[in-house]
């Protein structure tokens, strides 16, 4: 069960970056590639705690559907979203913001568990866990892209 943690300095203040990334529509903008959208759940907006998301998307060429609930939140410091149902067997990914030097390091950690075994560990050395990396990253660069224009726009 891979447990993946990746980190990102964003030159904008926590509570904006924390509110991009619990943004309903952000998240479909960066995944626009899979044509991941929400179909219940929370479908735009910002999600809060206790609130599930459903999404559709397109990955490996099959769709699939994945729904996640918000389990903890601390606004603007971390949130915590978890699978309901969906393709992994389980999945917890936390999402921490924390003030360094004049903006905001983002710490995600995703740790999840493939189906199927033994069959699911391989799928996970073989692609699985760097198509999640990459995801991952890529979500946070458009993350990182609005929030510096954002904090610049204010600050000029």
């Amino acid at each position: 069960m891979p447990v993946i943690r990746q980190q990102l300095y964003i030159e904008a203040p926590p509570e904006l970056c924390f509110d991009l990334s619990r943004s309903i529509d952000v998240h479909m903008d960066s995944m626009a590639q899979t044509g991941e959208r929400a179909v219940g759940g929370r479908k735009s907006g910002l999600i809060e705690c206790g609130e599930t998301v459903t999404w559709e998307a397109v990955h490996f060429g099959i769709r699939q559907r994945l729904t996640a609930r918000i389990t903890e939140m601390e606004r603007p410091y971390r949130f915590v979203d978890e699978m309901v149902s969906g393709a992994f067997r389980r999945f917890y990914h936390e999402h921490k913001f924390e003030v360094s030097g004049s903006g905001t390091l983002v710490t995600d950690t995703f740790d999840y568990t493939s189906p199927l075994g033994g069959l699911g560990r391989l799928v996970d050395a073989l692609f699985l866990e760097r198509y999640m990396k990459r995801l991952l990253a890529q979500r946070n660069q458009v993350i990182r892209r609005i929030a510096e224009a954002r904090y610049l726009e204010e600050r000029d």
